[in-house]
């Protein structure tokens, strides 16, 4: 491992110059950078993209873009320095050739990769990045794999480590990822080059436990400092190992149960300090019942109702990765009271910047690695060896970060092959079983491993065991009751619609379907779902509505989505439920429209964002209709502190007169399961006041 320790470093200085000006690009096919001097140049940002940069320059529309994937493009800039150097290219999309003036320094084949190329400069120096067009390795001819996946028509993609967002017809925007869209930066080699850095975070009981080690020559005073604790490390050769016991640390908790506390790390090698982010200390633990058919998450001894939404991007364009891009998503993500997001395999690793954000705000990450629904080629050990690295780079990177939860093998690759009839003893994949589980085990062992999402039951669609894909409520148009009848255990996707934004919008428009997600070959899409609840819980029309009275039809769409969420996570939070956790497919939208997204793209809220907001507060009162037994009140306390509360209930006629009222004094302990205050063989109001 050659951990870049740019990732933890929080300063810029004379150690290394961040390289993200004086970029330009042209596209076209030339052979070396010696042909590039009639191109057409444009101006880049770095990081960024090859479709950011075009649309920046009039020559590319995101809501109407047209394919970039078959065309050469090539970046290009001018580096200075005196002495030996190391280029880092934190990622490269996708399949990138780099030249120092004509020299190849760099082929990578993986826009996951970290890469470090060691250069000697005199003077100023060209440097030119080749990123060659994915067509002709997507037809390459390969081995055959054991199934095709519908989500993604170009096959071909199995076998090239790239992001599969612009590749999913009917779910994203079609912008493929291409170009510089990592940092790229020139570090000066001088003699403290540390290496291989190693953190791990540990929670004993009340106490925590600090171990980092770090590869530097030997003879020099290394200090770890974490908050106001500190040791000297020792030297072994060249390899410097510190241990820190602190007792009765502050713990890290999702937001929803506690302070996300955090502490400051850094090092001292001979006086000067690097600066390491922050850590925490956590247990986090998976429990999947006396039959091994359950699965909850318990953080700190403690079992934790996981909900929020899978995030998908927060800016397809660019693929941003900055703090200020993923500020106002995450902020909406916490004051939703949501504290797990899941990174799906189908979408792409986030920068630190967007983890550390994560941790500060006690939001819980599910993570998957970046695969989706194909048979891929491991088999094939280059492509193996690809991806362990792709998973260690992304692992090391985000070392001692409390909000990483549960590493995944990916998204929907076993479920795919049972769904093409395979039998179950050929949907494991080295891939998920051995590769990257091995990779979070050496980094991440504080962290349990999941195989894939959905796993652990019958697949491909069943919902009561393990981990599932839920879509009774929603895409199967099955009644809302289902939510309970099913079972649930921990949802890692549920609840798709197409989300209508507030905002003036005109049913009528022609172009009011392009933005509708629909699964690619059905003859259904997710307006539809939507239209189905609003018909069935509304007794009306849809369509006649939306002739008649549009406007009333805009309203009826926005709200009947919030309406059959709210009432779907109240069974899933109840008394005696069997779920532990539900995240909403999807946070937000990748372009302005109809989405799934309870968010837009431009993290403004949809209405059902409002409507989880209320489903999802830590200290909660529900009713759930129990039938001939009445109304059932759920009262939760998931804060750190004692609730003491007065529960009021009245029972109104129709013209408002209250035929019962009575209060109830009640007393919640900390971070408690919820209970059920008092059943009621009533049917009307209830008040909550603390």
């Amino acid at each position: 491992m050659a951990t870049d320790m740019r990732a933890f470093s929080r300063t810029e200085g004379e150690e290394f110059e961040i390289l993200n000006s004086g970029w330009r690009m042209a596209a076209g096919h030339y052979a070396t950078p010696f042909d590039l001097e009639n191109a057409d140049w444009l101006s880049a940002i770095v990081p960024g993209t090859v479709a950011g940069a075009l649309a920046n320059n009039g020559k590319f529309d995101p809501q109407n873009p047209h394919p970039l994937q078959n065309q050469d493009f090539w970046y290009q800039s001018i580096i200075s320095g005196a002495g030996t150097y190391e280029l880092h290219f934190d990622g490269l999309a996708t399949l990138a050739d780099v030249y120092l003036d004509e020299t190849l320094v760099l082929s990578s084949s993986n826009m996951f990769h970290k890469n470090v190329v060691s250069v000697t400069l005199q003077g100023d120096h060209r440097l030119s990045i080749h990123f060659r067009a994915l067509t002709s390795a997507l037809a390459a001819s390969k081995p055959r794999a054991r199934w095709r996946t519908q989500m993604m028509p170009e096959q071909g993609l199995r076998h090239v480590r790239t992001a599969l967002l612009g590749h999913m017809p009917g779910w994203c925007p079609n912008i493929e990822a291409i170009g510089p869209w990592r940092p790229i930066s020139l570090v000066k080699t001088h003699a403290l080059n540390p290496r291989n850095l190693r953190i791990q975070a540990e929670l004993h009981g009340d106490n925590g436990k600090l171990s980092v080690g770090i590869d530097l020559e030997s003879g020099k005073r290394v200090e770890l400092h974490c908050g106001e604790h500190s040791t000297q490390m020792h030297d072994n050769g060249g390899t410097y190992v510190g241990v820190l016991n602190i007792e009765n640390v502050r713990k890290w908790w999702p937001h929803t149960h506690g302070e996300p506390a955090l502490y400051p790390l850094s090092l001292k090698i001979d006086g000067q300090k690097i600066d390491l982010g922050n850590t925490g200390f956590r247990q986090i633990v998976i429990n999947r019942g006396a039959d091994g058919k359950d699965f909850a998450l318990f953080c700190n001894g403690k079992p934790i109702f996981c909900r929020g939404a899978v995030w998908t991007n927060a800016d397809i364009l660019n693929l941003s990765g900055t703090r200020e891009t993923y500020a106002p998503f995450l902020q909406l993500a916490r004051d939703a009271s949501f504290n797990m997001l899941r990174m799906s395999g189908t979408g792409a690793y986030e920068t630190r910047a967007f983890y550390d954000l994560c941790a500060e705000l006690g939001i819980l990450i599910w993570q998957d690695f970046m695969f989706a629904n194909f048979d891929y080629p491991t088999s094939n050990q280059d492509f193996s060896a690809s991806c362990s690295k792709e998973a260690a780079d992304f692992l090391e990177t985000t070392q001692g970060n409390p909000a990483l939860a549960v590493l995944c093998g990916g998204s929907e690759m076993y479920q795919q092959a049972a769904m093409m009839g395979l039998p179950a003893a050929s949907w494991p994949q080295d891939l998920s079983e051995t590769i990257l589980e091995g990779a979070g085990f050496e980094v991440r062992p504080d962290m349990p491993y999941v195989v894939n999402s959905p796993s652990g039951g019958p697949l491909p669609f069943a919902a009561n065991e393990g981990v599932t894909h839920y879509y009774g409520v929603g895409a199967y148009k099955r009644p809302l009751d289902d939510a309970r009848r099913a079972n649930v255990h921990f949802a890692t996707e549920c609840l798709a619609f197409s989300q209508v934004p507030d905002g003036n919008l005109d049913p009528a428009d022609a172009h009011w379907k392009h933005t509708v997600p629909k699964d690619r070959g059905a003859d259904w899409d997710f307006e539809d779902t939507r239209e189905f609840y609003l018909e069935t819980l509304f007794k009306t029309n849809a369509a006649e509505l939306r002739a008649a009275t549009p406007q009333l039809w805009l309203e009826a769409s926005r709200a009947v989505t919030g309406h059959v969420m709210e009432t779907t996570f109240a069974e899933w939070r109840r008394v005696g439920s069997s779920c532990n956790g539900a995240l909403v497919w999807t946070f937000q939208d990748m372009q302005a429209g109809l989405g799934w997204g309870i968010v837009t793209a431009k993290s403004q809220p949809k209405p059902a964002w409002f409507a989880l907001k209320r489903a999802c507060k830590p200290q909660q009162v529900l009713l759930t209709d129990e039938g001939c037994n009445g109304l059932s009140i759920h009262l939760i306390n998931e804060s750190a502190a004692p609730l003491a509360a007065r529960l009021e209930f009245s029972c109104l006629q129709h013209n408002g007169l209250a035929i019962i009222h009575e209060e109830k004094y009640v007393t919640l302990p900390p971070r408690s399961a919820p209970r059920r205050a008092l059943p009621l063989n009533l049917s009307e109001c209830l008040f909550f006041r603390h």
